[in-house]
């Protein structure tokens, strides 16, 4: 397995960690595992395909369009 050394972090952030890894009963480096995993991987979430991304983008207002009457093409206002 790999290792990963992450410096200048805040001390905040260092309380932070500390103080979630004692709320759920493990040691700070557990916890900062446990906290890598979940974001970067979203265990337990299904990850969309490019397709559902693209769709779930919402989508502009099409009244903000106009139809050019000579050429048949959008323009925008």
């Amino acid at each position: 397995m790999a290792q990963l050394i992450v410096r200048n972090l805040e001390d905040e952030v260092v309380r932070a960690l500390k103080i979630s890894a004692a709320e759920h009963g493990r040691s700070a480096e557990e916890e900062h595992r446990e906290l890598l995993r979940s974001v970067l991987l979203r265990q337990g979430k299904p990850q969309p395909d490019f397709k559902s991304l693209l769709a779930s983008i919402p989508a502009g207002d099409d009244d903000i369009f106009e139809r050019s009457r000579d050429t048949g093409r959008d323009v925008a206002l």
